[in-house]
């Protein structure tokens, strides 16, 4: 008896170490990219380039960002993710010290697009969920992604004011420097995060990763899952980049920019752990049907509301509890119509999706405000795909391939 409780509290502590790796990761890596709509216009005072220029870059990073992670995902599903990893956190860490020598939009796109959302790629979610994944029993897989998750939510409540308070007491060069090194504290979960590719308990063989690829692209489900995920990118990825433009617009101080980042980054962790907890009791498609839905209602409310400072703050309280609370029931859809095998494969591919929208909302937004002078004609697409992405996951049929298979033989 002793020895089975011995060997329990083992495992479980085994369980929250890959998940603090994996959520510190997320957090450090996530933080630093969400606090960069703080220095846009720092950016553009300095650079001269123009909003629409420097929006460029950003759009860019989110595509890079998505772009990196199904040839990471497939690398770490075949080595292990801790070179992987150590290589993204240095990426991103070099990315971000360089940036404030950057005086032209081909310099930013390399600093910002490139190499530090190109290494937050390597070192994201389709790496650190499918890894956790392998490591952790099934059961524990929605709360586990749940917290992970949670993790870049983290990261980006502590980072935006840290990096707002940064900005006001040494300058926006030395605070993005800071940020840069303060990555740098996530490489000991590389070494963490090393094992083998290989998951916790028995499991079918794995597919070569272009079968699996060639078999999830034929699956209308799957489908549409990355449907809906390029409606989440372009959302989060607009509100990351221009929601301080569009908080100073309404005449609030910069504080309210950065802390309605951390109030966006604070009621995500909520919402996150919260979904990673509902994912095993209801299904995963109602629940994302739910989170999309609850989006296209609270812009609607906040563009017809008087824009103060709590009217805002509330904004970004109920948005946070949806921002990336998509992520735990998508992650579990892929891992449940496809297995864990390939998972960092196929869930980067649905991470591709996600930035391509995120591409889309990062640069729209600044091209919209510099043609429009303000950012409402982006509020009312994001509303419209919102209210899409409610509708397209209803058809979504959540059982395994394997057993649809079955049942068809």
């Amino acid at each position: 008896m002793m020895s089975d409780a011995h060997g329990g509290g083992a495992r479980q502590a085994a369980f929250w170490i890959v998940l603090l790796a994996a959520a510190g990761t997320f957090a450090l890596t996530m933080g630093t990219r969400q606090t960069m709509g703080l220095f846009l216009s720092p950016l553009n005072t300095a650079t001269g380039l123009g909003i629409g220029s420097i929006s460029l870059a950003f759009a860019f990073g989110q595509l890079w960002w998505g772009l990196t992670q199904p040839f990471a995902g497939a690398f770490a599903d075949r080595v292990g993710a801790g070179r992987v990893l150590f290589a993204g956190i240095v990426l991103v860490a070099i990315g971000t010290l360089i940036t404030p020598w950057m005086q032209s939009t081909a310099g930013l796109v390399f600093a910002i697009g490139v190499l530090a959302a190109g290494g937050a790629g390597m070192a994201g979610p389709a790496v650190l969920m499918a890894t956790a994944s392998r490591m952790i029993p099934a059961e524990k897989r929605g709360l586990a992604n749940g917290v992970i998750n949670a993790g870049g939510s983290f990261g980006q409540f502590v980072m935006a004011p840290v990096a707002g308070a940064l900005m006001a007491a040494t300058g926006w060069i030395s605070a993005m420097q800071v940020l840069g090194l303060i990555v740098l504290l996530a490489l000991p979960a590389a070494f963490l995060l090393r094992g083998a590719p290989q998951a916790a308990g028995p499991q079918q063989p794995a597919l070569g990763t272009r079968e699996a690829i060639r078999g999830a692209l034929r699956e209308p489900s799957y489908l549409m899952l990355a449907g809906g995920f390029f409606v989440c990118g372009f959302h989060v990825a607009f509100l990351a980049t221009h929601l301080p433009g569009v908080i100073a617009g309404c005449g609030l101080p910069l504080q309210y920019g950065a802390w309605a980042l951390a109030v966006i980054g604070l009621f995500n962790i909520v919402g996150s752990v919260a979904m990673g907890w509902a994912v095993g009791r209801w299904r995963m498609k109602s629940l994302l049907s739910l989170v999309y839905a609850t989006r296209a209602a609270a812009v609607l409310a906040f563009l017809l509301a008087p824009k103060t400072g709590t009217v805002v703050l509330l904004f970004a309280a109920v948005m946070g509890l949806t921002f990336l609370s998509t992520v735990p029931p998508t992650a579990g859809l892929v891992a449940k119509l496809f297995g864990v095998g390939n998972m960092a494969t196929l869930f980067g591919i649905v991470m591709l999706s996600h930035q391509i929208g995120g591409f889309l909302g990062a640069w729209l937004g600044g091209r919209v405000f510099e043609f429009t002078g303000s950012y409402d004609w982006l509020w009312y697409v994001d509303i419209m795909l919102a209210v899409g992405a409610a509708l397209i996951h209803l058809p979504i049929r959540e059982a395994p391939m394997q057993a649809r298979a079955a049942v068809r033989a």
